[in-house]
């Protein structure tokens, strides 16, 4: 059940196996380098190191770390290596700061610092990249996907529940609001993740509209 895709600094494809619960690292032709997780697809508990359960997305730091936000059942984020050898995790279920209801998506902005998408809490975490706790964002809808834009130094969000994407400054404040609720081009329906390329161009993939939509942000 393939729930995201990511590309890492050196072009590898990256694909998070939700129902698998796997993380697979693949080059751009599809042979597959890497598997994070427990490859029979067994789930792992929260403290586990080296299996997940039902993973949602895959981050990336300036030194090659990977980043898991783990996930639907487990609350957690779990680092490790560019080799994929386990660092350290942090978070746990329930409401208070550095704790999780449903970790959706996780990105970094260009000071490293990693915005955490907690879905069913309504908010977005902020962390160094050692899991200590910097801030939180809240106010801004159900963040189900994150994208860091750098040239424009600002967050844009799928706010889920609300079918729009948010764009935020980095102060977690609203500067901007893109579509609603609907089936015609431009609109949403159940936002799940976007991405931004080299040019600033948005794509965002929706759940109940079976598509992907392409949005000019300049």
């Amino acid at each position: 059940s393939s729930h995201g895709i990511r590309l890492d600094d050196d072009g590898n494809v990256w694909l998070v196996d939700v129902k698998g619960h796997v993380v697979i690292k693949c080059t751009p032709k599809g042979r597959v380098l890497m598997v994070l997780g427990n490859r029979q697809g067994t789930p792992g508990n929260n403290d586990s190191h080296d299996a997940f359960n039902e993973p949602t997305s895959v981050a990336f730091d300036k030194q090659g770390n990977i980043y898991v936000s783990d996930g639907y059942v487990n609350a957690r984020v779990i680092k490790f290596n560019r080799d994929g050898e386990y660092l350290c995790h942090w978070g746990k279920k329930g409401t208070g700061d550095g704790e999780f209801n449903l970790v959706h998506d996780l990105c970094f902005d260009s000071q490293e610092r990693l915005y955490v998408a907690d879905r069913n809490n309504q908010r977005i975490q902020i962390f160094d990249k050692e899991g200590h706790f910097l801030g939180k964002w809240t106010g801004l809808g159900a963040p189900w996907g994150l994208a860091y834009a750098a040239k424009e130094n600002c967050m844009y969000v799928c706010d889920g529940v609300n079918n729009r994407i948010v764009k935020l400054n980095m102060e977690g404040q609203v500067i901007g609001r893109l579509s609603g609720y609907g089936k015609a081009p431009g609109k949403l329906d159940y936002p799940h993740h976007l991405a931004l390329d080299s040019t600033g161009d948005l794509y965002v993939a929706e759940i109940k509209n079976w598509r992907v939509q392409k949005f000019s942000t300049r």
